[in-house]
């Protein structure tokens, strides 16, 4: 049994050893590389170009919102899972969009390459937009193959870790190695390169075997008696589906009006007015809408109001459509409002609030290193892609002990509380330092620099980052856990990646305003202002750590965790 347990989840090198064992691995080792470079060059390493050249750090905020491809997703999941693409698909059900993908995230690096962002960066946007949209589209194809394609020889538990590997590696690339090279040549060389070792992982993922289209769609669970009825639940998904729309185009109006060019005499939008006027009714579109839906819909069912008496057997392909787009945006939201009843509303609030005090500043961490703090590029690739990733792994493997030693609410609280301390620390970082001063020549971490041929400067930068990064991931683990527990078996994954997108939503919203703040207010202010959004989340915690105390500990079917 043990021996059999460790094939399944090998840890350390004994991941790459396994990787190349069979060819459903290696190809999952290529797969994940090829999810992990697109992200970390278009969300990351982007904003450090960006900074160099002179972009306004309002304008690096708004262009973080095409990160919201990632969290947004699954609103589009059914269509790659469902539509078999025309001629291409020949190479297979996940492989043809996989590799359509892929050549689409080639042709808008080449694209980024050949635009100038000082002088167009409307055009440079749309460019990065379209390579984020093509990543988040192939990151759902390749989470279709790696569970298609699981089995004895491969189970899904290795070829998981063999995936993380592939994007660990990833971001090192494109992180590190991407911002090593910037160093040595211009940065649309930097991005060239990128794009040709994408079409190197390209050529090597067409050797990967897929799985065949299953020959019809099973028998839908809407279909059943006692569900609420097609016309009603279309209708449902017509106010939930306008919701989310509403937003996203607002969104991308904002994105056009404020990276395009301004007519004479007119004024630039800001983003500081924009998110005030529309920032709550957003997050009320695409959370609290669906919400109020999916109650409403619940309250229809339990009094037997429009439902159906008799089995659905339509079949049809816009029945299909619409059964999974329900199932994407309604249903995941009704289960948890039928199980957590009015506390589903501080379970999202937990959620919308708990990374927000150190998900905010993540967009401006390189112009932060590289230009307000004049570290150099091989600086900052050591310490924030290779020495941070080591500690973020710390950070995580800490959250995990945590969580099984001192329980879950103990270990959500303690990561909402940690990254408040880190604002403050980079807070201190920005203000020249004098407490971290104080730190390291307490604990001799300065001696200890020196002897290793660095300096005060770099021993500022790995302590700040060490803390950041450690306590980030106690946090992450953290809120994996907690939203683990909060979904139910039956709708796992959906519920998973809509409760998970939100804790990117709020945060991507307040990148923009807060990229116009720290001009005027500088990095320290703005770094203790948004410590006050960890006090907000610990509020959240504690409500819900006390609602949850109050509900008798039952074996809920379907649950996966504890109540609430």
């Amino acid at each position: 049994m043990s021996d059999t347990a460790a094939a399944v989840r090998p840890k350390g090198l004994k991941v790459f050893a396994a990787a190349i064992r069979t060819r459903k691995s290696a190809s999952m080792l290529v797969f994940g590389f090829s999810s992990g470079l697109p992200a970390a060059l278009l969300v990351g390493t982007l904003t450090a170009w960006l900074g160099e050249v002179g972009i306004k750090l309002a304008t690096i905020g708004v262009l973080s919102w095409i990160g919201l491809t990632y969290a947004f997703k699954f609103l589009w999941s059914p269509l790659v899972d469902r539509v078999q693409l025309p001629v291409i698909g020949a190479l297979g059900r996940r492989k043809s969009w996989i590799v359509s993908c892929q050549v689409l995230m080639i042709l808008s690096l080449i694209a980024i390459v050949m635009t100038d962002p000082v002088t167009d960066i409307g055009r440079f946007a749309i460019f990065a937009f379209i390579g984020a949209l093509a990543s988040a589209t192939q990151d759902i194809a390749i989470d279709g193959w790696r569970i298609d394609v699981a089995d004895e020889k491969t189970p899904v538990e290795l070829l998981s870790s063999v995936y993380q590997l592939g994007g660990r590696s990833a971001s090192i690339v494109g992180g590190a190695v991407a911002l090593y090279l910037a160093a040595r040549m211009s940065w649309p060389t930097v991005y060239l390169v990128m794009a040709v070792l994408m079409g190197v992982v390209l050529v090597l993922g067409l050797g990967a075997p897929d799985t065949d289209r299953p020959p019809s769609a099973p028998v839908s669970a809407l279909a059943q008696p006692g569900e609420i009825n097609p016309r009603i639940r279309a209708i449902a998904l017509l106010i939930v589906g306008a919701s989310w729309t509403w937003a996203i185009v607002t969104l991308i109006m904002f994105m056009v009006s404020m990276l395009g060019e301004v007519p004479v005499g007119a004024i630039r939008p800001s983003a500081g007015d924009f998110l005030k006027t529309y920032g709550v009714i957003i997050v009320a579109a695409t959370v609290f809408v669906p919400l109020v839906v999916a109650a409403v819909l619940n309250r229809m069912k339990a009094r037997g109001e429009g439902v159906q008496s008799v089995e659905d057997t339509t079949h049809s392909s816009a029945r299909t459509a619409a059964n999974h787009l329900y199932g994407a945006l309604i249903a995941p939201l009704a289960d948890l409002a039928e199980r957590l009843r009015w506390g589903v509303v501080l379970v999202i609030a937990l959620i919308l609030t708990y990374a927000l005090c150190y998900n905010v500043w993540a967009s401006f961490a390189y112009p932060f290193y590289l230009d307000y703090m004049h570290y150099s590029k091989d600086e900052v690739a050591f310490a924030s892609k290779i020495f941070g990733i080591i500690m973020s792994i710390v950070g995580v493997s800490i959250g995990g002990y945590l969580f099984l030693k001192i329980g879950r609410f103990r270990t959500v609280l303690i990561g909402a509380l940690l990254p408040i301390f880190g604002n403050f620390v980079f807070a201190d970082l920005a203000d020249g330092s004098p407490y971290i001063d104080m730190v390291l020549h307490a604990t001799r971490l300065d001696l200890l620099a020196q002897a290793f041929g660095s300096d005060l400067r770099m021993a500022r930068l790995l302590l700040a980052i060490c803390y950041e990064n450690i306590s980030t991931g106690i946090a992450g683990a953290a809120l994996v856990a907690f939203v683990s527990g909060v979904v139910s078996k039956k709708f796992a994954a959906v519920q998973y990646s809509v409760l998970s997108s939100m804790t990117f939503l709020v945060g991507a919203l307040m990148r923009a305003p807060v990229g116009e703040a720290i001009p005027l207010y500088g990095y320290g202010n703005v770094f203790r202002w948004l410590s006050l959004a960890g006090v907000i989340a610990i509020v959240f915690v504690l409500l819900e750590w006390w609602r949850t105390s109050r509900i008798p500990v039952v074996a809920e079917p379907g649950h996966t965790g504890e109540p609430g």
